[in-house]
């Protein structure tokens, strides 16, 4: 009697698992051809880049589901892929395999402090307003990228940017489908960055902005494996790119699994979730893409009652089997990617209310990193303003004893940066 009791309790658990992992995936499989859009712009296809996405978050997802046994995916970072893009890669003049040899190393840094106390040593040497200032840092880039894709916002004449021609059908489209996001994304309609992209792409071949990709099935998987390339190893410029990489690797992935842990009441899992990012992150530089991170929809898994390893090999799974829809995606265009960069530029912004504004010694060098990300088009050079300017204000204000020495090492290397790019000047 007892074993008919349980098993439609089993069978519940399974179900509920399965629906769990198909949500999961779905509000974030858009990963695939923003990512690809974005890594495109670092010099590889869209078709490379698509299936280096597919293949990290493939296996990042399913990492955590046999290794971790928790109920979370894992994908490239919106943040931290505009980093590799334009600042590692067209901002230093690296080349894509270059850019991915940083990726291994900061990956490695990444995993030293997954296993390590250094984890906890630069946690806490890194005041919080700086943590938070990269993070709204970063959603402002992605808001203007966004903009710029859509052709929203434009090259001035007299000015750096202006308004876009809104007579144009690819400026209309973007609108459209941009308002469009907003009123799915506020309703919290399931899947809506998806419903998002495929009415963006339904929209750009009614208005005759749609253009075939020519992508296709035939996967080399001697172009899905990428070699990094160490040949700017001994240039300044690689490690000080390696630097706002590895720290916004740790740090982000602390504040996601922390909290997501926290939704899950699974805290005790929280060393084998940050060492599974961590090594999946390492990966990454093989596959060919920017590094994962714990998706921020995995608050959809959770709220779809996903408490297991099923929800997280489900949804590893139907990433693989993306593999199939690659002709189709890859027709997506930018009108249909930008109001996703836009809203998820906004959600990291948010975190500018946990930046302390009335102290004047916290907020001007939070404010300098914030606005110096996008006006600099650089995350590197942004974060360097604020963390020069850091111990500057401190001292200044007779708040010396609140800098750590790691704290002014890595301001002393930001100062050395630009020392080296005047000279190369």
């Amino acid at each position: 009697m007892p074993y008919n009791v349980k098993q439609p309790k089993l069978k519940q658990a399974w179900g509920t698992e399965l629906i769990a992992g198909l949500v999961g995936y779905l509000t974030t499989v858009y990963i695939v051809i923003v990512n690809g859009s974005i890594l495109s712009e670092a010099g590889i296809p869209l078709e490379s880049g698509m299936i280096a996405t597919i293949l990290a978050s493939f296996t990042g997802t399913l990492l955590m589901a046999v290794y971790a046994k928790l109920p979370l995916i894992l994908i490239p970072g919106m943040g931290i892929n505009a980093l590799f893009a334009y600042s590692i890669v067209t901002g230093t003049g690296m080349s894509f395999q270059e850019g991915l040899a940083v990726v291994l190393v900061a990956s490695i840094i990444f995993l030293i402090t997954a296993f390590t106390k250094l984890g906890n040593v630069l946690k806490n040497a890194i005041p919080d307003s700086l943590k938070h200032a990269i993070t709204v840092g970063l959603g402002f880039f992605l808001i203007l990228i966004g903009l710029e894709k859509s052709g929203l916002v434009v090259k001035g004449e007299h000015t750096i940017v202006a308004i876009g021609d809104f007579t144009s059908p690819i400026v209309i489209v973007s609108l459209i489908t941009l308002f469009l996001a907003i009123f799915l994304f506020v309703k919290n309609i399931p899947a809506n960055f998806l419903i998002t992209m495929i009415g963006g792409t339904i929209l750009a071949y009614v208005f005759g902005t749609l253009q075939s990709s020519g992508a296709t099935l035939d996967v080399d998987l001697k172009e899905a494996i990428f070699v990094p390339s160490f040949t700017a190893i001994n240039e300044l410029s690689f490690w000080l790119a390696v630097f706002p990489l590895a720290m916004i690797l740790i740090f982000e992935n602390m504040g996601l699994i922390h909290g997501q842990l926290g939704m899950l009441q699974k805290q005790e899992n929280y060393a084998r979730a940050y060492q599974t990012t961590a090594f999946s992150s390492l990966l990454c530089a093989f596959f060919g893409t920017s590094p994962t991170v714990s998706a921020a929809e995995n608050a959809a898994v959770i709220a779809s009652k996903g408490k297991t390893w099923i929800a997280a090999l489900t949804a590893s799974i139907l990433f693989l089997a993306t593999f199939l829809f690659i002709p189709w995606i890859s027709i997506i265009p930018n009108t249909a990617i930008s109001p996703i960069l836009i809203i998820v530029g906004v959600l990291m912004a948010q975190n500018i209310r946990h930046i302390s504004l009335e102290d004047l010694s916290e907020a001007i060098p939070a404010f300098l990193v914030t606005a110096m990300i996008p006006f600099t088009y650089s995350i590197a050079d942004g974060m360097a303003f604020g963390f020069i300017a850091y111990p500057i204000v401190k001292v200044a204000l007779g708040k010396r004893k609140e800098l750590s020495p790691v704290l002014l090492v890595i301001a002393s290397l930001f100062v050395l940066d630009f020392v080296v790019k005047i000279i190369d000047l």
